[in-house]
């Protein structure tokens, strides 16, 4: 964005998303002109004898501003305010009669109310404090050399105008306040968001951490014992088991150390060995125990410790979010192959349905959500190389259905 662009004033509600709601201003700005462009000119003329010309530029500087008062209610208000004080020394020099409103005719009230108005949406408090007391400070200087004596009736200048001017204060701080406070919502979400992934990421390492430690130390103990298990080593072979057994040691020290940044004093449970496809079953029972029927189709398939556990972690979620969303709904579970495609091979398939609450929530489901369980699901797929389809049904219930490879690629 350049310099110009930024520097650029905007019209007033340019930022509402209704386009009438944008149009508004300068609709209101174009009937105020051509109704007070006019009238003007023959309420100066007719009623209080100013001459023509005079009363046509006095016209023309009090209206047709307002259509700039749109984009720059500042600039003006410095025009129509200077013409308002001139028209009121200009109706000195008339002899109108005493019933007529003086210093400021009805017509240049309607203009100068409009224009304070879209002052106070635009402007900050302390320069609307300065032109109220412009305006004051004008209606008193003016009331010193009244033509017919000064009445109440001619304070509505300073009056109706501080009126606007709070008016359209109020209204500008409101909608700032509001602003303010999506924009922070929207944040806070983010940021929500953002630390969710994160913990479901450091979750992921820890248990990953477990999976690897078990084989790095099969291992280490395998090089360890080779000497004594295998008759007639070599010298030299003997040495390269030595040294096998030193590097696995120091992969599982330098994985320790790595873990013990992400693990802390409420994750002690976490050290236990992580589950995988033969412990979804006790799962789905211990399920079905506390909410209701749950069916569960298992299968016999060999796959690595990382989609076993992806796969157990995603049940685990998808029959969390049945407990808190539709307790007691109908679910069912099941884990199938598919048959092998050239793209991606054979694959894993986990699926969770579960149908409507028997009691009616009061809104659709998930509607109060946030969506979180969903973000770890989707991190656990993608780690494995798989894919996620999530949403809502017809009939009121949810689907999570996880596509993963048997072997993931490294």
């Amino acid at each position: 964005m350049t310099p110009v662009e930024e520097e650029r004033p905007r019209a007033l509600l340019a930022g509402a998303s209704r386009r009438w709601v944008r149009m508004l201003p300068w609709a209101l700005a174009f009937v105020l002109c051509v109704a007070l462009l006019p009238t003007t000119i023959v309420v100066l003329t007719a009623d209080y004898g100013l001459n023509g010309a005079v009363a046509g530029g006095l016209a023309v500087a009090q209206a047709a501003p307002l259509l700039l008062a749109v984009v720059r209610p500042l600039q003006a208000w410095c025009v129509v305010f200077v013409a308002d004080v001139a028209g009121a020394l200009a109706l000195l020099a008339v002899d109108f009669e005493e019933r007529l409103l003086w210093p400021f005719p009805p017509m240049e009230l309607v203009g100068y109310v409009a224009l304070c108005l879209a002052l106070g949406l635009r402007e900050r408090r302390r320069t609307l404090v300065l032109v109220w007391l412009a305006t004051a400070g004008a209606n008193v200087g003016l009331g010193f050399v009244p033509p017919h004596g000064f009445g109440a009736e001619e304070s509505l200048f300073t009056i109706l105008g501080g009126v606007a001017l709070l008016l359209g204060g109020v209204l500008r701080e409101r909608y700032e306040v509001q602003r303010r406070l999506v924009e922070q919502e929207t944040i806070s979400e983010a940021e929500r968001g953002r630390r969710t992934l994160l913990e479901e990421r450091a979750r992921i390492a820890r248990e990953l951490h477990d999976v690897v430690a078990h084989h790095m130390s099969v291992i280490t103990v395998q090089a360890d014992t080779a000497e004594y298990r295998l008759e007639r080593l070599p010298p030299d072979v003997r040495e390269e088991f030595t040294s096998i057994a030193a590097t696995a040691r120091e992969s599982l020290g330098e994985m320790r150390r790595l873990l013990g940044v992400l693990r802390n004093e409420e994750t002690h449970g976490e050290l236990a060995p992580q589950p995988g496809l033969a412990q979804i079953g006790q799962l789905v029972e211990a399920t079905a125990r506390t909410v209701g029927p749950v069916e569960f189709t298992p299968c016999d398939v060999e796959v690595s410790e990382a989609v076993g556990l992806s796969a157990y972690r995603i049940v685990q979620e998808a029959l969390a979010n049945v407990v808190r969303h539709a307790p007691g709904a109908r679910t069912r579970v099941s884990l199938s192959v598919t048959e092998p495609d050239p793209q991606h091979g054979v694959r894993l398939t986990v699926l969770v349905v579960n149908g409507p609450p028997p009691q009616p929530s009061g809104g659709p489901l998930e509607a109060g959500g946030t969506g979180h369980g969903l973000v770890g699901m989707r991190e656990r797929v993608r780690l494995v190389g798989g894919s996620l389809d999530t949403g809502p049904l017809p009939d009121g219930g949810f689907r999570v259905a996880a596509r993963l490879p048997l072997n993931p690629p490294d």
